[in-house]
């Protein structure tokens, strides 16, 4: 009876549901709905930009206010994509900046993304209410492309640069805000290396009064800091930039007063070249803070206790090996609100052990910890019977991500394979969406995987397996993956074309170092037309290369598009018509 609701009513009440998932949903209730929907959208996710064609996107939803879009795979982050693969936002942008396409568009959210300097000089003239650039993880651009964006977009509410790679001509950039920009809400320009104009800074800190974050980059000095936190102490994430200077009384007493009147401040980032005798300036706000990156601090253990053990209201925390085991038994005894911890490795090639950093500090979370369920753990050691204590302790666990620097290391109890660990994590962990192994592993962890993660919809594996039919288990049997990530596993072109059908029904499935040969590449090119089959290799050309000849790399996944246009020489396509060609 959908079809007796007046189009008001329909469309007051898809306004108040958010999720991607249920908006689709409803798109495909009945064509009224179809239409409705479509007018009403005003915000949307896309997870590849090749999955769907910018002219596509518009036709769909003509209405569109905010647009997010990954571009490269996410092994991109681990040097395993070549440069100059892709991910080119400008023919987006050059799309939705046509007349009549999206005029009042507001927000750009990219995510591992080629964006050039022209392409920021076209968002910024073409979109007059223009409010939200968010860049994570991109490349391409310079800070002449941040100044035009500064300069003409008279509206902007947030500009982040979250881990870019930025080429920083010239620190004036900030200069180029006008005297009447007041409306920043959030600047985030932490990855970058050079320094910036800092009248400029104060100046547009001061009259920002909205300003709720500010992430400094490690050219903005300790003695500066002060000054930015009187003009803005309604801050509620900071990035401090750099935290070092030469010891002064004077210096440390401004830094305190100034922390001492940010009573709202939630978020604390950045701590680059710390120097712990300036630390406890910080300890006023602590027990308000619910966020804590040290992930580039190299301050030792002790500080570190002394540093965690005064935010009890801590959530998520970011932090180098340094904080030790002794660090995680503080922080498992004094954050009892903790539901997230990444733990990187500040050494991560060395074969040398500098930390006391094992499986034991792991555990000890997952026991003082009743909140915890997001994890990212470097260490060199684990045991199978940790990952059960962490199992049992932690049955809300939703991502769990291990990696064990050096690959193929067995339980160094046991010294067998890690698979009845992990099986167990995938087992207790009923509402597991993302996991990523390391360790010895055999075929046998992914039978667990295939058995227990119904719901695991992102699985990152490398060094694992011994044959087919771990790659078999996963494809026939997690029924909500999205995102398969495979590098250097024994996998090969038997399951991959027994399991084609499911591809369809994930986002991507990436493979390198593996056992696939050119010819399965061709074969799933024929069979599978709704999905995009790319090879990528810098090796023979396709037309010279035999079919049992293995690919280097494997990137496969669904799109409305078609082949992309923009492929390099290095990227082969194996739709229907080249896979016939070829073969």
């Amino acid at each position: 009876m959908a079809y007796l609701f007046p189009e008001e009513v329909l469309e007051h009440v898809f306004s108040f549901i958010h999720s991607e998932k249920d908006r689709n949903a409803i798109s495909l209730v009945c064509k009224s709905w179809y239409e409705i929907e479509r007018w009403c959208r005003h915000r949307i996710f896309i997870g590849n930009c090749y999955a769907v064609s910018p002219r596509i996107t518009i036709r769909r939803f003509p209405e569109l206010r905010s647009v997010s879009l990954k571009g490269k795979p996410h092994f991109a982050d681990f040097n395993l994509v070549p440069p100059g693969w892709g991910g080119f936002v400008y023919p987006w942008v050059a799309a939705m900046a046509q007349p009549q396409a999206y005029p009042w568009l507001e927000e750009l959210r990219l995510k591992r993304m080629v964006v050039t300097d022209d392409t920021l000089e076209l968002i910024s003239h073409s979109f007059k209410n223009f409010k939200v650039l968010v860049l994570s993880s991109c490349e391409g651009f310079s800070t002449d492309g941040l100044a035009s964006i500064a300069a003409n977009c008279r509206n902007l509410r947030e500009l982040d640069l979250r881990e870019s790679e930025v080429n920083d001509l010239s620190g004036n950039w900030l200069s180029h805000f006008p005297e009447s920009c007041n409306s920043l809400v959030s600047l985030n320009f932490a990855c970058l290396e050079g320094e910036v104009s800092f009248s400029a800074l104060e100046r547009l800190v001061g009259r920002c009064t909205n300003l709720r974050t500010l992430r400094l980059n490690q050219a903005v000095p300790l003695e500066k800091l002060p000054n930015l936190l009187r003009r803005a102490p309604q801050l509620v994430d900071l990035g401090t930039g750099v935290y070092s200077a030469e010891i002064r009384p004077d210096l440390y007493s401004k830094l305190a007063g100034a922390f001492a009147g940010c009573k709202e401040l939630k978020s604390l980032s950045g701590f680059w070249e710390v120097l712990p005798a300036y630390l406890p300036a910080i300890y006023p706000v602590c027990a308000g803070l619910t966020y804590l990156n040290l992930s580039y601090a190299t301050i030792q253990s002790p500080e570190i206790i002394k540093l965690v053990s005064q935010c009890h209201n801590l959530q998520r925390l970011l932090v180098l090996d340094y904080i030790e085991d002794s660090g995680l038994y503080a922080l498992a005894a004094s954050c009892k609100d903790l539901q997230e911890l990444r733990v990187f490795p500040s050494a991560p090639f060395s074969a040398v052990q500098n930390v006391s950093l094992t499986e034991q500090g792991l555990v000890s979370v997952s026991e003082g910890c009743p909140k915890f369920h997001s994890v990212l753990y470097f260490c060199r050691r684990m045991s199978n019977a940790a990952l059960f204590t962490i199992a049992r302790n932690c049955p809300n666990m939703t991502r769990f991500r291990l990696c064990i620097l050096e690959p193929l290391t067995p339980d160094y109890l046991t010294q067998q394979p890690l698979d009845a660990g992990f099986g167990a994590i995938v087992e207790h962990c009923k509402d597991l969406r993302r996991l990523s192994l390391s360790g010895l592993l055999t075929d046998q962890v992914f039978e667990y995987i295939g058995t227990h993660g119904k719901k695991l919809e992102m699985l990152s594996v490398a060094f694992a397996g011994n044959s087919d039919l771990g790659l078999h288990h996963v494809l026939s049997g997690c029924k909500s993956l999205r995102k398969l990530e495979i590098r250097d596993c024994p996998f090969g072109d038997k399951a991959l074309l027994a399991n084609a059908s499911k591809l369809e029904t994930m986002r991507s499935l990436w493979m390198s170092s593996c056992s696939i040969s050119f010819g399965a590449c061709k074969l799933l090119g024929q069979k599978m037309r709704r999905l995009n089959v790319e090879v990528i290799d810098e090796g023979e050309p396709p037309d010279s290369r035999p079919d049992n000849c293995s690919v280097e790399r494997l990137y496969v996944y669904r799109s409305v598009g078609g082949p992309r246009l923009d492929k390099p020489s290095f990227v082969w396509t194996m739709d229907q018509n080249s896979a016939l060609r070829l073969s």
